[in-house]
């Protein structure tokens, strides 16, 4: 994909990036056959705007997000940060010492076009320019988990009907020297 600048987000971008949430979650979750979901589409929004005001607040220190931009507008996130409470739980604290990367989204009209792997590679640099050489990734929605499962194989982690019956959640455990180079940058 030509012209996609990655960057870490600015206070200017916080209105587009909840506009950006709001709609990338609610297609996701209608892509899943959850849009009566009202109450979850509304704190996985809320969710994710908290992360966002943790990397204001922290300069990227609790919460640390990158954005892919095409003209100026949002079209993809990613995210990394500390071990969710949810994960933590789960698995009785395993991957506590690492961070999580998550809110992984690419605006529905830009996937399947390398966005959300560009995303990753660029993350995968940025952890190791701090010394971060291990993370975990983690999903709820069977649709991004075969994605994952295609790109890291089998979950480390699985927990069964975790969200309900038929709403698995997976768990992947990985050290970045073992990612394949996505994009040559």
């Amino acid at each position: 994909m030509n012209n996609v600048e990655i960057r870490r987000p600015k206070i200017d971008d916080k209105g587009e990036l909840h506009q950006f949430f709001r709609k990338v979650i609610s297609d996701t979750f209608a892509n899943e056959g959850l849009m009566d979901e009202v109450n979850e589409i509304e704190n996985e929004i809320q969710n994710k705007i908290k992360y966002l005001n943790m990397d204001f607040e922290s300069n990227g220190a609790k919460s640390y997000f990158l954005l892919a931009l095409v003209n100026e507008q949002v079209i993809g996130t990613i995210e990394y940060g500390l071990a969710s409470d949810l994960i933590n739980e789960g698995i009785n604290g395993a991957l506590k010492e690492l961070v999580e990367i998550g809110t992984v989204f690419v605006l529905p009209t830009y996937q399947r076009q390398g966005i959300g792997n560009l995303l990753l590679n660029v993350m995968y640099i940025t952890l190791l320019n701090k010394g971060i050489k291990e993370f975990y990734l983690d999903s709820g929605y069977t649709n991004a988990q075969k994605i994952w499962k295609k790109k890291f194989g089998k979950p480390d982690y699985f927990l069964k009907d975790f969200w309900g019956e038929g709403y698995d959640h997976m768990i992947w455990r990985k050290k970045i020297e073992n990612m394949p180079i996505l994009f040559k940058i």
